[in-house]
């Protein structure tokens, strides 16, 4: 009798265990973001390999401030929503009042699941009255799939067809101006409009993650590549110059922004009770508008406001020294431990040591005086720990006024 060879099960394993640890070949831009890294610094960003750093990190961080840098974005998770009910399903799922969203415009937003604990932020960009693009860290497709029942909407994650790139710093309007996007002075922060480009469209915003003048441009997979050439060709006299993610996470820092799973944890990936945040728990609170009825996550977050249920407060921190105070424990009094520093760094901007930290409330809400940071530093081999004074401070910690100027500076 003929039989198949059976698989081993530890082949199986392998496979398995292979198939997860296997990366994407690749973004649509990869071949230009190869050619030019140097360091060799990669990590995994949803699936696909991503730089921390291409040349210098510290050189890629001034980049931004002083010239114009491009980070590839198109791991972050995209998606279409489009129908006649795509505003109100909106509406129903993301914290803010979607029916002020003009078309044209993007907003800052985020979403809730039933308990009010936040599911992921984003960005949504209104492309026109019955069409719309969310993007987020997270992947939502089943969520968002589910919350759709009922509606005339379609929802398709887009992530792979569609290519994005980051272009931020001071000479990043020049940049585009010089690449002969006509028109991209007229887009005030916020705006969004489409281009020609290589015998189709491109979508560029005012938005950016830095705090800094900058634009998102939003390709379909295909044209990547000659957009990114019209880029750097653009950019030659202007400075313009590649970064990874470390780069950009310092401009972010600085511009007090916030990354999920970092700054904190989504209510998808929380295994404990007590790490899950509702909005107002983390900065977010300006987004609820309880004047627009109903949507996920509402009667809990209007019940814990009234009862006062809202156990964290998410702040900035302006700390002594110049040591950074990554994840370092918040003391009050040095004593009574009070939260955790989520990041941290020397602001070359600020000329201060700066972070952003998770306290219990009523630390830092109402209690703001004598807190401590307990901080480890590295000395010949060994840590000595230091217990530095923080005090609580408005974020951003830096702000440009180049990021809002109308028409655009050109540097």
């Amino acid at each position: 009798m003929n039989q198949q060879p059976a698989i081993a099960p530890s082949s199986s394993r392998a496979a398995a265990q292979s198939h997860f640890r296997t990366l994407r070949p690749g973004t649509p831009f990869q071949p230009r973001i190869d050619a030019l890294a140097r360091t060799n610094d990669w990590y995994n960003w949803a699936g696909y390999r991503a730089p921390h750093s291409l040349w210098d990190e510290e050189l890629e961080y001034f980049a931004i401030r002083s010239q114009a840098a491009l980070f590839d974005i198109s791991p972050m998770t995209k998606y279409r929503v489009e129908g006649p009910d795509a505003e109100a399903f909106l509406n129903r799922v993301t914290l803010r009042d979607v029916t002020k969203l003009r078309p044209g415009r993007v907003h800052y937003t985020a979403w809730c699941d039933d308990g009010g604990f936040v599911l992921d932020d984003g960005t949504l960009f209104r492309l026109s009255p019955t069409r719309f693009r969310l993007c987020s860290q997270e992947r939502h497709l089943p969520w968002l799939l589910d919350s759709a029942i009922g509606l005339d909407v379609a929802v398709e994650e887009e992530t792979e067809a569609v290519a994005g790139l980051a272009l931020q710093g001071p000479t990043a309007f020049a940049v585009l101006r010089d690449a002969r996007f006509a028109g991209v002075e007229r887009l005030r922060l916020f705006d969004i409009a489409e281009f020609p480009h290589d015998g189709d469209t491109v979508i560029i915003s005012r938005t950016g993650f830095t705090g800094d003048l900058g634009y998102e441009l939003f390709v379909p997979a295909e044209h990547a590549l000659s957009l990114w050439d019209r880029l750097m060709l653009g950019g030659e006299l202007r400075g313009i110059r590649a970064i990874g993610y470390t780069a950009l996470n310092r401009a972010r820092l600085e511009a007090g922004l916030i990354v999920a799973n970092a700054d904190f944890t989504t209510s998808g990936h929380a295994v404990r009770p007590n790490r899950l945040r509702m909005p107002d728990e983390i900065g977010l609170g300006f987004m609820i508008d309880l004047e627009k009825g109903h949507f996920n996550g509402r009667r809990a977050i209007v019940s814990a406001r009234a009862k006062k249920r809202l156990r964290h407060v998410l702040v900035g921190l302006e700390i002594e020294g110049n040591i950074p105070a990554e994840h370092a424990m918040v003391y009050y009094r040095k004593s009574q431990e009070v939260g955790l520093v989520s990041a941290a760094m020397w602001s070359p901007m600020a000329k201060r040591n700066i972070a952003i930290a998770s306290l219990a409330r009523p630390f830092g809400d109402t209690i703001v005086d004598d807190l401590w940071v307990e901080i480890y530093a590295m000395r010949e081999l060994q840590y000595q720990k230091l217990m530095k004074r923080a005090k609580v401070v408005p974020r951003p910690f830096i702000k440009l006024d180049r990021r809002t100027a109308n028409p655009p500076a050109d540097f």
